[in-house]
């Protein structure tokens, strides 16, 4: 934990935040708009994501990206993530959700466009988010779930401290099989101890 003391010490502060390795997350831009849509357009991307291959609609794609993104109602912030290269480039979106202000918990969410994943960008906009949670949004817990098919997503989870506390077994199917729902979570003195 860092003690404010003065600008300096919040402008370090503010500009460390969302700034990773390999990543930075920042607020979405419209411009972004037509990448995220259409990886949530991506059958594939669909798959990972949810419990159909279906597609979203381009509206209803970027109206949901929209809503995310809006970080005014408390209970959700999203942030796009961007490489720190010379050229940033857009290679996803994060998120908490469902922050509850009694129980101080909240569910991440994120999402890479297809030509991102596997590049260790996921690991890292994990790393920030989980450290946003707790830093400044005051979470105890924060918790996601994930399909058992996807073990580079859970690796990529454990890499940034969570771990599993159990399955929905056989909750999703596809292509004629069943798959658990794995559920991970951190909580917040699991993840001050490894920082």
């Amino acid at each position: 934990m860092v003690e404010l003391r003065d600008n300096d010490d919040a402008f370090a502060y503010g500009d460390a935040l969302l700034v990773g390795d390999r990543v930075r997350l920042r607020g979405t831009r419209e411009s972004d708009l037509p990448a995220l849509a259409a990886a949530m357009m991506d059958p594939a991307i669909r798959v990972t994501q949810s419990h159909t291959a279906t597609p979203l609609s381009e509206a209803t794609a970027r109206s949901l990206i929209g809503e995310w993104s809006a970080s005014k109602n408390g209970a959700d912030v999203g942030f796009s993530v961007e490489t720190l290269t010379d050229d940033p480039e857009l290679v996803g979106h994060v998120g908490l959700f469902g922050i509850g202000v009694k129980d101080r918990c909240g569910t991440v969410g994120i999402m890479l466009v297809r030509a991102q994943v596997g590049r260790g960008y996921g690991t890292d906009a994990m790393r920030l988010i989980v450290g946003f949670g707790f830093r400044e949004v005051g979470l105890h817990r924060i918790q996601l779930g994930v399909y058992s098919f996807n073990p580079r997503a859970i690796a990529a989870y454990r890499k940034a401290g969570f771990v599993e506390e159990g399955r929905q077994r056989e909750a999703v199917h596809h292509d004629g099989r069943w798959y658990d729902d794995v559920q991970m979570s951190i909580l917040e003195h699991e993840w001050r101890a490894g920082h």
